[in-house]
């Protein structure tokens, strides 16, 4: 049975950590954040993945659109499915405000995940979600652009080639408009506090 081996403490711990290297030296809380403010301290948004249906999408697409980033795999059983439905409240909490907000999953298990069954998996969730995924290398790299913690387990003796567990940190990495990391939401952050801060960064990037 699949397993996502980085939970509770372990997974907090990790999250945090990465946190604090980011935010040392973070200052701007001119906007009253409740989520950690990561301006300056993470890469713009830059990707180009392989989508459904045999197209290809890339940041550029996204220009325009605030963009909710996280990194997981169609068969994670707690951590992807709680944080779909979250981001997906989020979004009906906007309400006409989130047409201009997307959900990015990208999945760090391309053996298993193609596009096609990542956008059927995230649309069961919200229409405006859109799954990607690509190459070991590709993923490798963007993973590593926001360093984000991930590991594929081989094959235990019996399994079939297709059953290992996969391990993945947790966080949601909030864009702009114009494609800078902007924020950056934990497993403890409820929808509300996400909700609150997207309202503030729509009203501050979109006018």
């Amino acid at each position: 049975m699949l397993r996502t081996l980085f939970s509770g403490r372990v997974l907090r711990a990790l999250f945090l950590l990465a946190c604090l290297s980011l935010l040392g030296a973070c200052g701007d809380r001119s906007a009253n954040w409740t989520l950690y403010d990561v301006k300056g301290h993470l890469p713009d948004l830059k990707f180009k993945l392989p989508a459904a249906g045999g197209s290809t999408l890339s940041s550029e697409d996204l220009k325009g659109k605030t963009v909710l980033l996280f990194f997981g795999y169609a068969s994670c059983p707690d951590i992807c499915p709680t944080t779909l439905a979250q981001l997906s409240a989020v979004l009906q909490q906007l309400g006409e405000r989130a047409r201009n907000v997307r959900i990015l999953f990208v999945s760090v298990d391309p053996h298993r995940d193609t596009p096609d069954i990542l956008q059927a998996y995230v649309n069961a969730f919200n229409s405006q979600a859109l799954g990607v995924t690509g190459s070991e290398q590709q993923i490798a790299d963007l993973a590593r652009r926001y360093r984000v913690a991930y590991q594929i387990e081989k094959p235990r003796p019996g399994d079939t080639a297709d059953h290992y567990d996969v391990t993945h940190s947790r966080g949601v990495y909030i864009f702009d408009k114009t494609g800078r990391a902007r924020l950056l939401a934990s497993d403890t952050d409820s929808v509300a506090d996400i909700t609150r801060d997207l309202k503030q960064l729509l009203d501050i990037t979109q006018g």
